[in-house]
């Protein structure tokens, strides 16, 4: 430990004396004095570095923190602008350099890294167990790390189908309730029932297909990564073989999916849906924004539960709020963090990126709030669906999945390969990058 800690420490002055050169460190470095604020007078100061950008949420995130520091006086606030493209790479430097905001905003896959390194503090003893005991298990769990909780997960993305109203009347396809989604089987069936001349019952934007499959394959109990003696490998059996075969079995076998949504992401097939080239879309819950902003005039939408297989179960990943080791004021970051994400708080801040929020209460309010409508009751219900997946702990997955997996899933998507060799592809790919 302490040869961890001189380490670090040597670590800071090499990288502090190269900071000025380094792009992007400069917005975060020029935003404050670091984590050792003056403790011999005046109010305890916290840097927040906040990656909200949608337009409501970004008003939500500097309301809050307004009204926090006119609240607080003798604990202020800065709110400092962050952006998810570049986010990475300026709080390794920050951290390396001993100048991490003492907030930061980013997502429970990125912060293990951070974690694992001693950059963030273990929130277990900082927070109370009322605010603990608002987010399920399942969901603190993507943010724990060798035992330490060093993120409060706050938003949820979970998977659903939206689809064409108009279509599924035409088709005498009944829409599910918020709690009752349909299974793969039902899925397909209707599926059927919505392919027709010059349209495809479903639409599966695959130009980026690890994620989704790694999510959805929880559906069966796939895991795809397994560890045994300390020793990660991946193994593919019918469990993850699952949802891959189904997706190609729509493509080839029913022809109930578009080819031509492939190679495209989940916005690209907005066009397509709102022409009626195809009836049903599956994506992320928010979506919705687009189909609120983008809809023609009259068309009708709605969404549909996420599909269950021998479960609902989907990966979460879920957006996090941590606080800096280094900061000075790690009690005063918590109580921050449990003001500024208060049921209330948590269900604006949801609302503003259309995401799902972790909390029991904030879901419950944003229904309440909303009526439910524009799919705000089947985004609350998914919440509960959503856990940690083995991929999510798996400290070469992203090296797996840019190397080996995606290409490996576009080849079977595009029928070029077998799922045996699919699978074949994704075990040795595993192997290289694995230990």
């Amino acid at each position: 430990m302490l040869d961890r800690v001189f380490r670090r420490r040597v670590s800071r002055r090499v990288a502090a004396a190269a900071l000025a050169g380094v792009v992007g460190l400069g917005a975060l470095a020029a935003c404050g004095g670091g984590s050792g604020d003056d403790e011999s007078s005046g109010p305890a100061k916290l840097r927040f570095l906040s990656l909200a950008w949608q337009k409501e949420s970004l008003q939500a995130n500097r309301d809050l923190v307004a009204k926090w520091n006119a609240e607080h006086p003798d604990i202020q606030v800065e709110y400092v602008q962050g952006d998810w493209n570049s986010v990475h790479d300026q709080l390794l430097t920050a951290f390396e350099g001993g100048d991490a905001p003492d907030i930061v905003h980013y997502e429970a896959a990125s912060i293990g890294e951070f974690s694992k390194q001693g950059y963030l503090a273990d929130l277990s003893g900082l927070l109370s167990d009322d605010f603990k005991g608002q987010i399920d298990k399942g969901i603190w769990d993507t943010a724990t790390f060798d035992g330490k909780v060093t993120g409060v997960p706050f938003l949820l993305e979970s998977q659903v189908v939206i689809a064409n109203k108009k279509l599924l009347d035409a088709a005498g396809v009944a829409v599910p309730p918020a709690d009752g989604g349909w299974s793969w089987d039902e899925f397909q069936a209707n599926a059927q029932k919505l392919t027709g001349p010059g349209r495809y019952g479903v639409a599966w934007a695959l130009k980026s297909p690890t994620n989704r499959v790694m999510n959805l394959a929880l559906n069966f109990d796939g895991k795809y990564f397994y560890t045994d003696g300390g020793r990660t490998e991946v193994r593919i059996g019918e469990a993850e073989k699952e949802v891959p075969r189904r997706i190609h079995d729509m493509l080839y076998s029913t022809r109930t999916a578009s080819p031509e949504a492939l190679g495209m992401s989940g916005a690209d097939t907005l066009p397509g849906f709102f022409a009626g080239k195809y009836a049903m879309i599956p994506g992320s819950v928010s979506l919705r924004q687009q189909m609120v902003e983008q809809a023609p005039a009259g068309f009708e939408w709605v969404t549909i539960p996420p599909v269950k297989g021998v479960s609902a179960n989907q990966a979460a990943n879920p957006q996090t709020l941590s606080i800096a080791a280094d900061s000075a004021h790690q009690k005063q970051a918590a109580q921050f963090l449990e003001y500024f994400l208060n049921p209330t708080n948590m269900a604006a801040l949801a609302k503003g990126d259309w995401l799902v929020p972790t909390g029991k209460q904030a879901n419950e309010e944003l229904v309440k709030a909303t009526g439910g409508k524009q799919g705000w009751d089947v985004a609350a219900d998914s919440a509960k669906d959503l856990t940690v997946a083995p991929f999510q702990m798996v400290d070469g997955y992203p090296e797996w999945k840019l190397k080996y997996a995606t290409p490996a899933l576009q080849q079977y998507f595009a029928n070029k390969i077998t799922l045996d060799q699919l699978g074949t592809q994704l075990v040795d790919g595993g192997k290289q990058v694995l230990r």
